[in-house]
């Protein structure tokens, strides 16, 4: 490999560096990803964890915004093996009296679901959702657009109205806590409302959760709150299918040392033991911490100074489990969701916020729970289960004690809405944070979500800039979820980053050209 010369370079082989490449390749670039671990996926990957049969998504599980993503929509997946399995219910929240509220991909079946609840909250959220819904293709382009996303925002503009936009200038900087309220009288539809701005890693009671928690619903009545089936690697196999299709490679147990600079710009990557391979252009999937260790010095002070300033998110435990059955949950509709929000009601939940703001374990942790084999039967032998669940931690917790004690505060959580549940573990994995970062270096301390989603942070990714893919280095670019438009998996930063690349290396390609036929 060493001397070895591309037309661009990806770092990193998540779905953003995949993206990249593959965005990269189909506009007739030479493209090489190169891959720290020894298989491709980052976040996106599936282990027998537990005990053999028993299939078990590693990181993440749950992908709205995959089936959302314009980036994806472009690519033939389906055609290397991706296929979709969507629960009967998209999510459910359950609290102590024995019921929940649910969400499913139909309007009119969540707005009647709230409303045998509580009357009146049902409408509640149709008039919440139903404006947005209706423009959902713009909303679409303005969440998992390109920075600056102009056109979605003029699109969402024009459909909505003068007063319409006032609405949604104001509800992106509302509080979750604030919206349910103005339009939810019941406990259960206010709980359900605060357990998603908590799955988008935004409080309830800070500003901007409220657009994190309409949005993550609103995409489980748009396009589902799906899995693929088999597990989350075949979606990594699916793209890099598609990469190879393409004539892009992919090279794993190869983590990059430094970028290579030369006369002020981009000259390619240094591998570990040695290896170089030459580039004009290098698209890092990376954060900013790890792009401060490869690129060094190369960087402009107040540029580096400003990674430096990034903050990253809460830190995460997770715990997978091999079920002898099903969750037996006291609400019979959370028995069909495939994720399940467990946290009890608003107090419960700010309570554990809180604690979390405060550097403490709460003793009652709010959990994202996932329970993909109800829908899908591939993941575990015959009649048995898996089950996951994790839940945001602070930094500074001392593991080695913790540990064990963190997990049984986990499934007590379980157990509260779901007796019974303990009796049908047969077997668990524990992921404390430092294990979730020496699995994927990008999950800093076990942050899960590309960094924090703070108002400012969620605006400007990785720093306030018009072009936030571009660093000041020529030909150095940063497609990772900690630039515009964030976590999740759905490969549109490291799309935005590469097709900048490819635009910007256009004039230096043909020259080159030119100069080789002279």
């Amino acid at each position: 490999m060493s001397g070895a010369r591309y037309d661009a370079v990806v770092v990193g082989a998540g779905p953003n560096g995949l993206s990249a490449g593959i965005t990269l390749a189909r506009r007739g670039r030479s493209v090489l990803v190169v891959e720290a671990a020894d298989r491709p996926g980052g976040a996106v990957k599936s282990e027998q964890l537990t005990l053999p049969g028993f299939v078990h998504d590693v990181f993440s599980a749950v992908y709205p915004a995959a089936v959302a993503s314009p980036v994806f929509a472009a690519m033939p997946l389906e055609r290397h093996g991706l296929r979709w399995v969507h629960p009967e219910v998209a999510m459910a929240h359950p609290l102590d009296d024995g019921r929940a509220a649910a969400l499913y991909r139909d309007l009119d079946r969540t707005v009647d679901a709230l409303d045998a609840i509580t009357p009146g909250d049902g409408a509640g959220w149709r008039r919440i959702v139903e404006p947005y819904l209706r423009h959902w293709q713009a909303l679409r382009r303005t969440m998992l657009g390109a920075f600056p996303p102009l056109p979605g925002v003029v699109r969402i503009l024009a459909g909505l109205g003068l007063q319409g936009a006032l609405d949604f200038a104001r509800l992106l900087l509302m509080p979750a806590a604030g919206l349910a309220a103005e339009r939810f009288r019941g406990p259960h539809a206010t709980a359900w409302l605060y357990g998603s701005a908590l799955h988008g890693d935004t409080p309830p009671e800070e500003a901007g959760s409220a657009i994190a928690a309409l949005y993550l619903n609103l995409m489980g009545h748009a396009v589902g709150w799906p899995s693929p089936q088999g597990g989350a690697e075949r979606l990594t196999e699916a793209l890099v299918g598609h990469l190879r299709e393409l004539g892009g490679e992919l090279r794993c147990g190869a983590p990059v040392e430094r970028i290579l600079v030369a006369e002020g710009r981009v000259a390619g990557v240094g591998i570990a033991g040695g290896d170089a391979v030459a580039s004009d252009v290098v698209v890092c999937d990376l954060t900013p911490r790890q792009l401060l260790a490869v690129a060094g010095e190369a960087l402009p002070e107040g540029y580096r100074e400003r990674l430096v300033g990034w903050r990253s998110g809460p830190h995460t435990l997770k715990v997978d489990w091999a079920l002898s059955g099903p969750v037996p949950w006291t609400a019979e509709v959370v028995r069909k969701a495939g994720t399940v929000h467990v946290g009890g009601d608003a107090r419960d939940l700010l309570r554990a916020t809180t604690a979390l703001r405060l550097g403490e374990l709460a003793e009652r942790p709010f959990l994202l729970f996932g329970q993909q084999s109800i829908a899908d039967p591939t993941r575990a032998p015959e009649g048995k289960h898996t089950a996951w669940g994790y839940t945001r931690v602070p930094a500074g917790v001392d593991w080695q004690r913790e540990a064990e004690r963190h997990v049984e505060r986990i499934e007590a959580q379980v157990e509260r809405f779901a007796p019974g549940f303990r009796d049908r573990i047969r077997a668990r994995h524990v992921l404390r944070p430092p294990a979730l970062e020496s699995r994927d270096a990008n999950l800093t301390g076990g942050d899960v979500g590309g960094g924090s989603y703070q108002l400012d942070q969620t605006v400007f990714r990785p720093v306030p800039s018009l072009s936030p893919y571009r660093t000041p280095l020529p030909g150095l670019y940063i497609g990772s979820a900690a630039a515009v438009p964030g976590g999740a998996v759905h490969g549109g930063t490291g799309a935005a980053a590469a097709r900048l690349a490819a635009t910007e290396s256009t004039p230096r390609r043909l020259v080159r050209r030119v100069r080789r036929r002279r």
